[in-house]
């Protein structure tokens, strides 16, 4: 589950536009009797904004984990969360700095949420944990691996579009 802090309230409303562009979490005004103005966040659905007549002028930003996050896995608690799992396991390798590795967590997050209780998804980065990497032969990220009763069954390299990674996982979950 995340945690959040939450930053100084802001002393005026932003533009709609710049609080959308700025939108890392739900956003709402605190209760002080003011009228009902939120610009929420959700994994699927988007972005929502209802615009009050008369907003107030103090914001505060609320943390919500509503769905289920692939966890990091490290070198140390590799083989009890992998190897040793009762149900099968994704695990992604990335570094912190490739691209194409952002765009494969957002789509690893939501298959973590839709294969809850019968998938484990995990993240691995490869420049903390190269050691790991290079036992299953990690060149380049994004590389996805699937395991089960500890050895690996499939792999998929590179961005691919969820399809690639469901099929996959169907395959393993199957066999």
């Amino acid at each position: 589950m995340a945690s959040c802090s939450n930053p100084p309230p802001l002393s005026s409303p932003l533009s709609p536009s710049l609080q959308t562009r700025k939108l890392f979490a739900p956003l709402s005004y605190p209760r002080s009797g003011g009228p009902s103005y939120a610009l929420h966040f959700h994994a699927k659905r988007g972005i929502r904004f209802s615009n009050p007549p008369n907003p107030p002028l103090r914001l505060k930003v609320l943390c919500s984990a509503d769905y289920d996050k692939a966890a990091v896995v490290t070198g140390d608690s590799w083989e009890k969360s992998i190897l040793n799992s009762e149900i099968p396991v994704l695990v992604e390798f990335y570094a912190s700095w490739c691209g194409p590795c952002r765009m494969v967590h957002r789509v690893i997050d939501e298959i973590a949420e839709d294969y809850a209780g019968r998938l484990k998804c995990f993240v691995l980065n490869t420049d903390h944990d190269l050691h790991i990497a290079e036992n299953y032969e990690i060149k380049a990220v994004p590389v996805v691996l699937l395991f089960k009763n500890g050895e690996k069954r499939e792999s998929v390299v590179g961005t691919m579009p969820k399809e690639f990674y469901v099929a996959a996982i169907e395959r393993v979950l199957s066999s």
